[in-house]
């Protein structure tokens, strides 16, 4: 396990990363700019929001396992392509120049820079009615509210 002090701080708004669900064999993965990296239950975790509609989420629903991944300034445009195209509709990961590998029970890309593997502790579908109204108004119009996922870390690639 690893130490919670060891944990690198990351700002997903300005950095971005790529949440990754499934195996080799089925996987999908997207951008997300929102998420947390701290200490729940004494344990080392990482936060993410994915969407209903979001191809992603099926995979995050059957798996225990996921992973969260930051790359080097240089890939800030395939990261774009990740979080704009879905995997439902094409081969984004060719398109953005990634290549999968496997990391424990999950997959990242040979890639990235650093990859938490998190094996899901908790979820809960986040209510748009307890949101202030300029939150509502700038981020959700007519999409659905988020899915939080907290992960506790197990290992760090």
């Amino acid at each position: 396990m690893n130490d919670p002090i060891l944990i690198p701080y990351c700002d997903f708004h300005e950095d971005w990363a790529l949440v990754a669900a499934g195996n080799m064999d089925d996987h999908n993965a997207m951008t997300v700019s929102w998420g947390g990296i701290g200490c729940l239950w004494n344990k080392p975790v990482a936060t993410v929001y994915v969407r209903p509609n979001r191809h992603t989420y099926g995979y995050f629903e059957k798996n225990e396992y996921f992973t969260v991944s930051f790359y080097p300034g240089e890939y800030r445009k395939a990261l774009g392509l990740m979080g704009t195209k879905s995997g439902r509709d094409c081969d984004k990961e060719a398109e953005a120049g990634l290549t999968a590998i496997p990391f424990g029970e999950s997959v990242t890309f040979a890639q990235a820079g650093k990859t938490l593997l998190c094996r899901k502790l908790y979820h809960q579908d986040m209510e748009l009615d307890r949101f202030p109204e300029d939150v509502k108004a700038r981020f959700f119009g007519s999409e659905p509210a988020h899915r939080m996922y907290i992960g506790e870390i197990i290992e760090i690639l």
